[in-house]
């Protein structure tokens, strides 16, 4: 992040969402640069380095998710989406191509603040590599695979354990069915989205207070799923 604010590249061809996000940004402490075109924004990425880049999915030259991929050949900067309502495909193909949260349009600026913060803090905490999550009364070891819930040992098998750690390794990204299928059971089984069904529901028992309404492990509908941290 920046010594002083953190940069924040906003790319939208939409004049009116380019200035709301300015000023919103702007007025919680970020310096905001903005690029209409997705050739423009891959051009200020690579020139000045944003701490995160707000990407829209419908740009008049490249598809967000080309823009996406090609950011992605040489930097790992968050990356928030907008998408319109109804695009669930664009927006399953951004997160599993490598963003790190969507918003859809028209977004509650709240809502995106949030999802702007979390991003920054998960890339804050990738780069520390911090061995020890926790959130409320869990805490995972991720050094010693110690999971604890309210002081108590909490026991996993191997692949509920896989599961978890995953989602620590993402805290606050939303993760598509596909690929966490594709990180916990291999690439020959992306289509058995009930494995994933059965095991979400036995951690959710684990580690939920109230697994029927779990605050923890977050069901994004349609897309996948969220590890919640505080917003």
């Amino acid at each position: 992040m920046n010594a002083t604010k953190p940069l924040v590249l906003v790319v939208d061809d939409e004049p009116q969402i380019r200035r709301l996000l300015t000023i919103t940004l702007e007025s919680r402490g970020y310096a905001v640069l903005a690029a209409v075109t997705g050739q423009e924004g891959i051009v200020l990425a690579a020139q000045h380095r944003p701490d995160l880049i707000i990407l829209d999915l419908g740009l008049p030259d490249l598809t967000g998710q080309e823009v996406l991929r090609r950011i992605r050949e040489w930097t790992q900067t968050p990356v928030v989406i907008l998408s319109v309502f109804d695009d669930e495909a664009g927006k399953v193909a951004a997160l599993d191509a490598g963003a790190d949260d969507y918003v859809t349009k028209p977004f509650n600026t709240d809502e995106l603040l949030a999802r702007v913060r979390t991003a920054l803090r998960h890339a804050a905490r990738g780069k520390a590599e911090q061995p020890v999550f926790t959130a409320g009364d869990l805490v995972v070891d991720l050094a010693a695979r110690r999971v604890t819930r309210k002081g108590q040992t909490v026991k996993l098998t191997a692949t509920e354990y896989a599961l978890l750690r995953l989602f620590i390794q993402h805290a606050g990204k939303v993760l598509t069915h596909h690929h966490i299928l594709e990180e916990v059971w291999g690439k020959n089984h992306v289509e058995h989205t009930h494995y994933l069904r059965v095991y979400l529901t036995r951690l959710r028992e684990k580690l939920e207070e109230d697994p029927a309404k779990p605050k923890l492990l977050q069901t994004e509908a349609s897309i996948g799923y969220r590890l919640a941290v505080a917003g």
